[in-house]
């Protein structure tokens, strides 16, 4: 791929959206990083072009057998002005494992990582400075060959939107949020797609998520797709576990996805001395643990979320509540930690930021 970046500027530029009020995945900048896959030339024409509609034939791969995969991402202003990226590369490393699962070739890493520096030194403005906002990013892939047949397609498409964003639940920040734990429908099996994100995997969750939303709950908590009693994820967010002042997460199985945030709260706490173990967490020992008065916290992670408190967890039934429904010690100092770094508040001792210049 030419890393040669070409510039096609908007000839009108859009409106900011007020900062103190925005929402999740609402409002588009003015640009977009644009990138096309033939057979013959591989990945090309390495751009960033004006927000617009894309225009795709009826036939196109992506329309009918689903090859589609994407990641997500922020960007944060740091109180001295600064535009800082959070561990970006790691991103782009995953997007490219779930190339390799989707049959989607896949991207030369380092130029992509270009591409998206300078989207965003292009866009800097578009970066809110209020407390809690951040400019999310969006790198996705479609299969854009007119072709009706179950085959990988012969053409795609990589994008990056941008999108300045508040708190991905309306509620206040870091307010702990109730889960529906899930034992009817499935997400996903290992030697699926499970561990990767492809777009599939969330519209076969929207069911469940519906359910879930009927009866209060914020999230969906899935289980194991064989004997239904196994914690893996929750819909947007990995999950953790704080019993008897040692934290547990599940492990990888094949069916998760391997977190960004995830990584880094295991690294932080591995930093700070704190005990954690990954393993296969099953509802029945979630359970004995809260009724014995064990289960002290528990709390998501992902790029949208950051850090979720849980402060009730519904299984069959059965109502936990957890904390007294308040924000735990551990979930508040993971919080401050990955955010002051991400904003540039604070030290980062893991070279986990790049800074735009």
């Amino acid at each position: 791929m030419n890393k040669v970046v070409e510039f096609m500027k908007a000839e009108k530029l859009k409106p900011k959206p007020d900062p103190t009020a925005l929402q999740f995945g609402k409002h588009f900048t003015d640009h977009m990083f644009v990138l096309d896959y033939s057979q013959d030339r591989g990945w090309h024409s390495p751009r960033i072009a004006p927000y617009e509609p894309l225009t795709l034939d009826p036939a196109s791969l992506v329309f009918h057998y689903g090859q589609a995969v994407f990641e997500g991402l922020k960007a944060y202003r740091s109180p001295d002005g600064r535009v800082l990226l959070f561990r970006p590369e790691q991103n782009v490393k995953r997007l490219n494992d779930t190339c390799k699962r989707m049959c989607i070739p896949p991207l030369d890493e380092e130029a992509v990582l270009e591409g998206l520096k300078q989207l965003i030194e292009i866009e800097q403005d578009w970066v809110p400075d209020q407390e809690g906002t951040a400019l999310y990013i969006r790198p996705f892939i479609v299969a854009t060959e007119p072709y009706l047949g179950v085959r990988p397609s012969n053409a795609y498409k990589f994008l990056i939107i941008l999108s300045p964003v508040g708190a991905y639940y309306s509620s206040e920040q870091l307010s702990p949020v109730k889960i529906y734990v899930e034992d009817e429908y499935v997400r996903a099996a290992k030697g699926g797609v499970g561990h990767v994100k492809t777009s599939g995997n969330y519209a076969a969750s929207l069911l469940a998520q519906k359910k879930a939303q009927e009866l209060g709950y914020d999230q969906v908590l899935w289980l194991d797709a064989k004997e239904k009693k196994y914690v893996e994820e929750v819909g947007s967010m990995n999950i953790f576990f704080k019993i008897n002042g040692e934290v547990i997460t599940p492990e990888l199985n094949g069916s998760i996805l391997k977190g960004i945030t995830r990584q880094s709260t295991l690294e932080l706490l591995d930093h700070w001395g704190i005990p954690v173990r990954e393993e296969r967490v099953s509802m029945i020992d979630l359970y004995q643990a809260y009724q014995k008065g064990e289960l002290e916290e528990v709390f998501g992670t992902g790029t949208a979320v950051v850090i979720s408190p849980v402060g009730e967890l519904n299984w069959n039934g059965r109502k936990m509540v957890i904390n007294q429904f308040k924000t735990g010690e551990l979930s508040y100092k993971i919080y401050d930690s990955i955010t002051n770094i991400q904003y540039g508040k604070q030290h980062d001792p893991f070279g986990w930021t790049v800074e735009i210049n």
